[in-house]
Formats: C-alpha cells, structure tokens, sequence
C-alpha cells in the first residue's frame, strides 16, 4: 500500500462497506447468534467510518502541515480552536456539520460515542410500595429494535466517501 494519507481514508471505506454487507447479511439470517451478528457488524461498521473521518482530517491537515497532523482522535480536528488557527474551507465545512445535530455527520459521530457508553436500564416512574414486589412479564415483548439501521450507516458511508472525493479536488494542488 502507498503511504499516502488518502489509503487509510479509501481502506477505512472499504472495510465499512465489508461490515456493512455482513451486517445485511446478519440481520437476513436465521443463524441462533444473527443478533448478535449484526450487532457485531454495526459497531465495525460505525468504527472504521470514524476512522475513515480521521483518515479525511489527517488528509485535509497534511496538505495543509498542520501542527495536529497527526493527532489520533477526530475531535482535535473538529473543533474551533483549531480552525481558527489554521482555517481552511474543508475543516470549516467539517466543524459545521459536526456542530449541527441534524446533520449525518453529528449523527455518525453521536453513534460512535455511544459505543462507549455503558448499557442502562430503562427509566421507571417510582413504585408504589403497597405494590407487589413480583411482577408478571411477557416474554412475547419485543426488545427495542436498533435505532441504527444498515441503511442509515450506508448512507453515512456515501456521504462521507462523496465529501472525501469533492475534498480531495480541491486539495490537489495545480
């Protein structure tokens, strides 16, 4: 592989794409651990598109000889502290989706942080004490279905690999 930035962005994609098509592939079968499968395939997918966002920053920040060049996490690129010391267009469009909540890039990198995030129990109002203790269940219950489909991280895919594409002519220097 050459050692240009854009191979680990393009690299990052690819195994997105792979994670990806395992993860239709997991959530169409009837394998007992398909749950767990495409659980498994949606948390590769969501890691290598946070990396193939870290790949894009360090393209963008080594054209540019950023003093943060290197820096391993996304969130010193995307901040306004470094943007207003080194602006460019392409961090500045990247500061703003990530500062808008409704955009696919605050959504992508909410769902990455929500990896690290413990589970948690359900909220309940409190009980009243004159209540039973024990309280009947009904396994026919649905679990809550992912709130993050394949076809939501597909489209994040398209959009990040679309913007990395109009980035890089950009940056390409005459």
């Amino acid at each position: 592989m050459a050692h240009e930035l854009y191979t680990r962005t393009n690299q990052k994609l690819y195994f997105a794409g792979l994670a990806l098509a395992s993860l239709r592939q997991a959530e169409e079968g009837r394998a007992l651990n398909a749950q767990a499968q495409a659980m498994a395939e949606r948390e590769a997918a969501l890691f290598h598109l946070h990396g193939a966002l870290l790949g894009l920053c360090h393209e963008i920040a080594g054209f540019y000889r950023l003093p943060e060049a290197g820096s391993p996490q996304v969130g010193r690129f995307l901040n306004a502290e470094l943007l207003s010391a080194a602006p460019s267009p392409e961090l500045a469009e990247l500061v703003e989706l990530a500062g808008q909540p409704e955009t696919w890039l605050a959504q992508l990198l909410a769902e990455y942080a929500r990896l690290f995030q413990p589970p948690q129990a359900a909220k309940q109002a409190k009980v009243d004490p004159r209540l039973p203790l024990i309280e009947a269940v009904s396994l026919d219950e649905e679990e809550q279905a992912p709130a993050l489909s394949a076809t939501q991280v597909e489209q994040w895919r398209q959009s990040l690999k679309e913007l990395a594409l109009r980035f890089r002519e950009s940056l390409t220097e005459c």
